[in-house]
């Protein structure tokens, strides 16, 4: 939302350039002084309407999803007390959203346990490596093979829901015995027509920036439910 919201400052901003005949197709480019005023009204009435559907998508995911989320809550605080870790993977913001889960597991709040976890998308050596070497399909499995034990628990993080590199991930997390998990948005995609993972949160959106948002939301609960469980 933060980075929707600078863009059109961006787009409105001088940059003193000579455009000439296409001065009205990128005007933030031009030499002319542009007025803000109108803008930042427009962008206070944009704000206040994406925080309403971010707000209206979180209400639909805590009714929808609830059971869901605490379910994987006890089953990941159960993998954990088995000695298990979290191995976290997504593509994009969904690979910084994995890292962001990981994080809040091994550097986590103030009063909150450390939990391991690893994010197999903060690891651009290994990435571009399996990538150039095999393909970009592999570059979570083959990951995930060195770093897992049946113990541990898997969670793909994708908008759509069929990723080929996540649903590959996914299914070689199964075929060892992992606790799979899938945060996913549209309709649940491949992940969840065809029951890839053992379970699954969907945010119902067709809008990525708003699926992430409230995804954020969603493992950031999670944790903090499975803190609850662990006590």
């Amino acid at each position: 939302m933060l980075w929707e919201t600078v863009h059109v400052y961006f787009e409105h901003r001088e940059q003193g350039h000579d455009v000439g005949n296409s001065s009205f197709l990128y005007p933030f480019l031009g030499k002319g002084q542009q007025p803000l005023e109108e803008v930042v009204q427009e962008v206070q009435i944009s704000m206040l309407q994406k925080v309403q559907e971010v707000n209206r998508l979180r209400t639909a995911a805590a009714e929808s999803e609830g059971t869901a989320i605490s379910q994987i809550a006890a089953a990941i605080t159960e993998r954990v007390g088995r000695g298990g870790k979290l191995i976290a993977f997504g593509n994009g913001g969904s690979a910084t959203d994995a890292n962001d889960l990981v994080s809040d597991f091994v550097d986590p709040p103030t009063g909150f346990d450390v939990i391991p976890a690893v994010s197999v998308s903060a690891e651009p050596a290994n990435i571009t490596a399996i990538a150039n070497d095999i393909g970009t399909e592999a570059i979570f499995a083959r990951q995930l093979i060195a770093h897992s034990r049946p113990e541990d628990v898997a969670v793909g993080i994708s908008t759509s829901g069929g990723s080929a590199n996540i649903l590959a991930a996914l299914a070689e997390a199964r075929r060892r015995g992992l606790l799979t998990v899938g945060i996913v948005g549209y309709d649940g995609g491949r992940i969840v027509g065809e029951r890839l993972v053992d379970h699954a949160v969907v945010v119902r959106s067709d809008y990525i920036p708003r699926i992430q948002e409230v995804q954020a939301s969603i493992y950031h609960v999670l944790r903090g439910l499975v803190e609850r469980c662990k006590a």
